[in-house]
């Protein structure tokens, strides 16, 4: 029996994957060779771009400020690495029972490789990362919003995409034109707290990519400031970093970082630990909420996409441009953000060891530096 995109569509359905779209190679015959699926897979005659939703109430707890595990969890890391893969493998092995060879890609940081030498002579060095928002934007599933996050007319911005290459000869579906979700109303660009994503005037800041048959484009973000926020070195939307360095006034917004250095200095942070830190539970982390959910997840993701999903879905529910609808709006009240300014503890060297002591052995501190004034200034004389 002849396979055909109709039967791989309904296969997915069955699968509970919640949008697919199917280009044909030759639209990426212009993608940079260490990005290209051709490199990856010289035989690939179709390319399948698989949607699964991130549902809205994964944000709920970062926009009321009070819980932070669901975004890692169920809107990224679990979403990417389990919850998603399960159904591509799925759709691979239907692919697959018709004779034809199915290669299922995770959706990796393509400008963060090659990563070695080449196996042998005159091959490409490993390895080859497509960009999957290119890919998938190249078989019609979406677009890439003016934030450089993916759009799709159901779910807008509330999705993680997946790739599969296959030898198979599909019939395509239409490249979206840019402007098809996004109204380019700037609501991300207000939103963003690290100030990535350029003005909409500003034009020479856009990215433009060739499939052949159609043009797309979108805005040229800072990856440093977007890495900086989103990995929680951004003090306006981390209260985990403003109680570890309560001194600390990183201004993200002003920041020239790469995105490599971001990654470099974030996960550095989260990961580290010091040899006292005076914490209760005694593990010594610097930042105690990224180590621990570190530990559970091997990621972490503390900004909830402030500007590029969630001001981005609320406009485009209200604008009625996406079909996955609700009975109440997203925003309930004003959304937050934390002063950036240092809110400096003590003058001391070290006052997490002075709170510390002073809780633990009341008085012990006394004819220390400091500890007079400290005394006077609270009252205790």
């Amino acid at each position: 029996m002849k396979l055909t995109s109709e039967m791989i569509k309904a296969r997915a359905k069955e699968l509970g994957i919640d949008d697919i779209g199917i280009g044909n190679i030759e639209r990426f015959d212009l993608a940079p060779v260490l990005m290209s699926p051709k490199s990856y897979f010289p035989s690939a005659k179709s390319v399948i771009a698989i949607v699964m939703r991130i549902p809205r109430g994964t944000y709920r707890g970062i926009e009321e400020g009070t819980h932070w595990h669901n975004y890692t969890f169920y809107s990224y890391n679990k979403l990417n690495t389990l919850l998603r893969p399960r159904l591509t493998y799925e759709l691979c092995r239907f692919i697959e029972d018709f004779g034809w060879e199915a290669v299922a890609h995770y959706p990796a940081v393509s400008e963060r490789n090659p990563v070695s030498e080449p196996v042998a002579p005159n091959r490409l060095p490993p390895n080859i990362v497509p960009s999957i928002r290119l890919i998938a934007a190249g078989t019609g599933v979406g677009e890439i919003g003016y934030s450089k996050v993916f759009l799709n007319k159901k779910f807008g911005p509330r999705l993680r995409l997946g790739l599969i290459l296959t030898d198979a000869e599909l019939e395509p579906d239409p490249i979206m034109d840019t402007g098809s979700i996004c109204s380019h109303c700037g609501a991300c660009v207000r939103e963003c707290p690290g100030d990535a994503i350029p003005s909409l005037k500003d034009k020479d800041t856009r990215i433009s990519i060739d499939y052949g048959e159609k043009k797309v484009w979108y805005g040229d973000v800072k990856m440093g400031r977007c890495t900086l926020t989103h990995h929680g070195l951004n003090n306006e939307i981390s209260p985990f970093l403003k109680k570890a360095f309560p001194n600390m006034a990183f201004d993200v917004r002003s920041s020239d970082m790469t995105e490599e250095e971001a990654y470099r200095l974030s996960y550095t942070v989260a990961g580290g630990k010091w040899s006292t830190t005076y914490y209760e539970d005694g593990d010594n982390a610097i930042v105690q909420y990224y180590n621990y959910i570190m530990k559970h997840t091997g990621y972490y993701a503390i900004c909830g996409a402030r500007g590029c999903i969630r001001a981005c879905m609320d406009s485009l529910e209200r604008s009625g441009r996406i079909e996955n609808r609700f009975h109440n709006p997203f925003y309930r009240k004003k959304s937050w953000l934390l002063s950036n300014k240092s809110t400096p503890t003590e003058k001391h060297v070290n006052p997490f060891r002075d709170k510390f002591v002073e809780e633990k052995y009341p008085g012990l501190r006394e004819n220390e530096y400091g500890y007079k004034d400290k005394v006077e200034l609270s009252g205790n004389k």
